[in-house]
């Protein structure tokens, strides 16, 4: 009878592991930086481009990912996994979001039709009444929806290098406007969410931007008005990021009219070269914005910048070498002149480590006026 006693005492959970980024040992971790790295030969297997660096906080510097970005017992597969773990949960809110969203045939041009007039921009959200992760990408037709019932990695996303950003914010950042109204700002293509009603009254702006499921996220009337703003989003470790969001009435590039005054820096700024309109490095307001044209992260393996897809921003100098400096910022939105007229945005940081790691990786840039020059002296290392 006591035994019995006992046994009934002791609490009963079904999955004690929070909701967060996690890292390759399977730990949860307040944010990491991901870098899947592009196939090094267009001819190889497909398969052979899922290789990638990872940094998290408290690391010093990139490491080799401890397998691929197809595992499920990798940082990406651990994280999104979640997703997936439980099927539907009352408990459980998420929103999937990608202007190319997944689809069992690739082919279908209404994969990359779907989000032609809406933000360009591609992430997850997940959480339950303590905390979630937000995580940002670059990567199209990913992640699978939740119905499909497990984590994969597409393989249109093996070819090119890609860019992912995760941090784990406790639920207030989700309470407040912050995190659901930048993403109504940004004006996603929705294509898979849930908010059950037992989150929908904690989390009313995220409850707004997953409106009617796989359709696009819908915006209060006083966001329609809003082109751009930016917040200070703080991690569930006490990290702060600034997010810059920006609607399709901003009508400028995000990285030269708005974000480079803003961090009063210089950028250096790697993106999708391989479209139309592709706007070139611009001196013109004062800060510096320009184009990356070959990478090297890690120091593992040199690439152009049109074998990859990722979007991100470097401060040419390290925080206390002049005005701003010091900042990294990764996000989803392209410097050309259509993704002017379109939602995206960024996630800044100002790290040490983090700027170290993406400042280095930085082997040509384009100067002003189109002249290719070798990298800016890097002081403070």
């Amino acid at each position: 009878m006591l035994l019995f006693l006992l046994v009934f005492a002791l609490p009963v959970e079904v999955n004690s592991s929070p909701i967060s980024c996690y890292n390759d040992q399977g730990a949860a971790v307040d944010w990491f930086y991901l870098y899947k790295l592009p196939k090094e030969d267009r001819m190889e297997p497909q398969e052979e481009g899922d290789r990638y660096l990872l940094l998290e906080k408290g690391s010093e510097e990139w490491s080799n990912g401890q397998g691929t970005v197809n595992d499920t017992t990798g940082a990406l597969g651990r994280t999104v996994g979640q997703l997936y773990s439980q099927g539907k949960n009352t408990e459980r809110a998420y929103i999937l979001y990608n202007d190319q969203k997944p689809t069992v045939d690739l082919t279908d041009r209404r994969v990359h039709m779907s989000g032609s007039s809406r933000g360009h921009t591609k992430g997850v959200v997940l959480l339950d009444k303590h905390q979630g992760f937000w995580l940002v990408h670059s990567t199209p037709h990913f992640p699978p929806a939740q119905k499909e019932g497990q984590y994969y990695y597409p393989g249109s996303g093996l070819i090119n290098g890609q860019n992912f950003i995760c941090v784990t914010y406790p639920l207030e950042r989700f309470q407040t406007i912050d995190t659901g109204e930048q993403l109504q700002i940004n004006q996603p293509s929705v294509y898979d969410c849930d908010v059950p009603q037992s989150l929908a009254s904690l989390v009313p702006a995220l409850a707004a931007v997953c409106g009617g499921k796989a359709t696009y996220g819908r915006a209060s009337p006083q966001i329609q008005r809003v082109a751009n703003r930016s917040v200070t989003l703080t991690s569930a470790g006490g990290t702060n990021f600034i997010s810059f969001a920006k609607g399709a009435s901003f009508k400028n590039d995000l990285y030269h009219a708005w974000v480079a005054p803003a961090l009063q820096s210089d950028l250096l700024v790697q993106f999708w070269v391989r479209s139309t309109g592709v706007l070139p490095s611009d001196c013109s307001l004062g800060w510096k914005v320009l184009d990356v044209t070959r990478i090297n992260p890690g120091k593992t393996s040199e690439f152009k910048a049109s074998q990859d897809h990722s979007k991100w921003a470097v401060s040419t100098k390290a925080a206390g070498s002049g005005a701003g400096g010091g900042w990294v910022c990764v996000g989803d939105i392209n410097r050309n002149m259509a993704e002017e007229k379109r939602g995206g945005g960024t996630v800044c940081l100002r790290d040490p480590v983090v700027w170290k790691a993406y400042r280095t990786a930085v082997v040509d840039y384009e100067d002003c006026g189109r002249d290719k020059k070798s990298p800016i002296c890097v002081l403070q290392l």
